[in-house]
């Protein structure tokens, strides 16, 4: 097997990894087999489609090739029949996120850099690669978006964006540093998980309810 045909395998897992994701999401909420699909298209490829039309690459790949909208959509429609035997394996399920979130987090910096983002520009891009579609996903289903509760999520991509971003200046681009930074987010996704780590949140006072001090003679 090829490098390129290895990449693109990974790259396909992790399309059909978040397009479970969403599918379940969309299943949750009570949605036709159409919305389960699109729920799940958008949640598996909605980060790379935000990608490529900020670095001006038309058509989007998840258009220019039919394996990415394939796989994302199969997937999803297959998890709308089998969503009782899926549910079983929630933990199996968050372990493939961290994996696909790692995945497409050094895949969307890459690209970045190879479009000559500036680096902040391509931290960002390869958070929101790996980010973006499950941001859409909670906002059609109605949810508080993910990335934007406490869990730590677009933080440990932000992360392993960093980490792509000092490697490459330092000429450090082969398999295996690249492979370091994949397994950097999803290890930090995992502990997480585990320990229950979570960003600060604010603390919000109860309102008063009246005036302090003496009251006036």
């Amino acid at each position: 097997m090829t490098t390129s045909t290895a990449l693109l395998l990974a790259d396909l897992a992790g399309v059909a990894v978040f397009a479970a994701s969403g599918a379940s999401a969309a299943v949750a909420k009570r949605l036709d087999l159409f919305g389960v699909v699109f729920v799940g298209f958008v949640a598996a490829l909605g980060g790379g489609i935000v990608r490529d039309l900020v670095i001006d690459e038309v058509p989007p790949l998840a258009f220019a090739d039919w394996r990415y909208a394939g796989t994302a959509a199969v997937t999803a429609a297959a998890i709308f029949w089998l969503h009782p035997q899926f549910a079983r394996l929630r933990t199996t399920v968050l372990v493939l996120d961290a994996a696909g979130l790692g995945l497409f987090t050094v895949a969307g910096t890459l690209k970045a850099l190879d479009a000559q983002v500036p680096a902040v520009g391509a931290c960002l891009i390869g958070m929101i690669t790996a980010i973006g579609g499950g941001l859409v996903r909670d906002l059609l289903t109605g949810e508080i978006p993910v990335v934007l509760r406490r869990e730590i999520y677009a933080v440990a991509s932000l992360v392993g964006s960093v980490v792509v971003v000092l490697l490459n200046s330092l000429g450090h681009t082969g398999p295996i540093p690249l492979t370091a930074a994949v397994v950097l987010v999803f290890g930090v996704r995992l502990v997480a998980l585990r320990r229950r780590w979570s960003a600060p949140v604010a603390t919000l006072r109860p309102p008063r309810t009246g005036l302090s001090g003496p009251p006036p003679e």
